[in-house]
C-alpha cells in the first residue's frame, strides 16, 4: 500500500461565455500580471470579430482551427549532445 496522498484529479477549467476549455486556456495564455478580465475582454473582442467576417461559421470552431494551425504537427525531443 502506497505511503502518499492520493491525488485527485483537476477539474478542467471552462470560460464562462462559451463553456469551452479552449477558450479558457486561451484566456489564460494572452493574460498578463493576472489581468484576467482584460484578457477576457481580448479574446471575446476578437472572436466577436471573427464573428463579423463570416455570419455561417461558428465561432468555437474558428478558434479550435486557429490552435490546430498554431500547434506543433510533430513531437520535438532533445538529443544530448557531447
Amino acid at each position: 500500500m502506497s505511503r502518499r496522498r492520493r491525488v485527485y484529479k483537476k477539474e478542467e477549467h471552462v470560460d464562462s461565455r462559451y463553456g469551452s476549455p479552449a477558450v479558457a486556456r486561451l484566456i489564460t495564455t494572452v493574460m498578463k500580471r493576472g489581468k484576467k478580465s482584460l484578457a477576457e475582454r481580448i479574446v471575446y473582442t476578437a472572436i466577436e470579430k471573427s464573428r463579423e467576417g463570416s455570419d455561417s461559421v461558428d465561432p468555437l470552431e474558428v478558434v479550435n482551427k486557429a490552435i490546430e494551425n498554431v500547434r506543433p504537427r510533430l513531437e520535438v525531443k532533445s538529443r544530448r549532445v557531447g
